[in-house]
């Protein structure tokens, strides 16, 4: 592979018809559902390509069996130190990363970058690309759980809540079935869209999320126990997104001032209640714009708002487009990029 080649994931690896060998590292209670949905996409490109596209194999440190987080043994193909030409490296974490992750893991992922390939990472993965230093200045998703001990750990690298990142030559995706949208994505860069298309039609996947769509971390990831009268005003508002409660109201049912829950969400989600509150109902409409076939007018109302031009006015300040564009697809040149959200959970990167 080149040097181009490894820099940009859109690059052409498919050298004279022959197909891209990948890599996947099982570590210690690696997530079951994260590897199967990162490999399948593989299959199928060969399956609908007719031809090998894509060959892979399962690793480990020393080529014995391991546990997945739910208990059941995988055995792999080799041991990582087997010779196999590998141009895709890609880490496949789940519970405790942390203690999963041997120095000799990182050495040997420092030595596949340093052969210019292509590293990756699914669920919590990412903690093992980050100990061995190969994720700094590189924009980095994880799943939810790790991003405050991954932001604490590895200072220099660039963590987003997104359900994956694709940067250069690095490709990380949040865990679940994200590693199948992240997967699609780099078929279509290197085979076209038509193929990754016909990937998501026959797994019955009904659109292929893009690099803008975000994880939902739970707030009470993000605030701990420490409010819990913040985490049930927040849960009020989420319970009442189309008949929106005055902020008054919000108040008196758990019992503090209007004045003390202005306090609180500027303390902690560092925007007022009147802003977090429009902000879960746009986000809500995005979820229904992409995923629902209801009218643009339908969902300006079951999100709360009174007209359709205020909903319009409001979505494309938020999130940069108006709601018609985005659920064509249609973006600004420049690329549409959301609002700048006070909330703690948009500031993750």
């Amino acid at each position: 592979m080149t040097s181009n080649q490894a820099k940009d994931p859109a690059a052409k690896t498919d050298r004279a018809g022959e197909p891209q060998t990948l890599g996947f590292l099982l570590l210690d209670n690696f997530t079951l559902i994260s590897l199967a949905s990162a490999i399948d996409p593989l299959r199928m490109a060969n399956q609908l390509a007719g031809r090998e596209l894509y060959r892979w194999y399962t690793l480990t440190q020393d080529g014995l069996p391991v546990r997945a987080s739910d208990g059941l043994q995988v055995t792999p193909d080799a041991s990582m130190h087997t010779p196999l030409s590998l141009e895709w490296v890609v880490v496949c974490g789940g519970v405790g990363p942390h203690h999963s992750v041997t120095r000799e893991h990182v050495r040997w992922l420092q030595s596949q970058s340093r052969q210019l390939k292509r590293l990756g990472s699914v669920c919590t993965g990412s903690w093992a690309l980050g100990q061995a230093g190969l994720l700094d200045h590189y924009q980095t998703s994880v799943h939810w759980e790790c991003l405050a001990s991954m932001q604490e750990a590895f200072p220099n690298v660039i963590l987003t809540p997104h359900l994956f990142s694709i940067d250069r030559d690095r490709f990380t995706a949040s865990g679940g079935t994200a590693p199948l949208d992240m997967m699609l994505n780099l078929i279509a860069h290197d085979h076209g869209r038509e193929l990754s298309a016909g990937i998501s039609e026959m797994f019955i996947y009904e659109r292929v999320r893009n690099e803008q769509d975000q994880q939902r971390v739970p707030l009470k990831h993000v605030l701990g126990t420490t409010q819990p009268k913040l985490l049930e005003i927040v849960a009020l508002m989420e319970s009442n997104l189309e008949e929106p409660i005055e902020l008054d109201e919000l108040a008196k049912y758990v019992d503090v001032s209007r004045r003390q829950l202005e306090r609180l969400f500027q303390r902690y989600l560092l925007c007022s209640p009147s802003r977090y509150y429009l902000k879960l109902r746009l986000v809500r409409a995005r979820q229904l714009l992409k995923q629902t076939p209801l009218s643009i007018i339908e969902i300006a109302s079951v999100c709360g708002f009174v007209s359709t031009p205020h909903f319009s006015k409001c979505y494309r300040e938020y999130f940069g487009v108006p709601p018609r564009n985005e659920r064509l697809g249609v973006h600004d040149r420049q690329g549409s990029n959301p609002a700048k959200s006070p909330s703690l959970i948009q500031r993750w990167g």
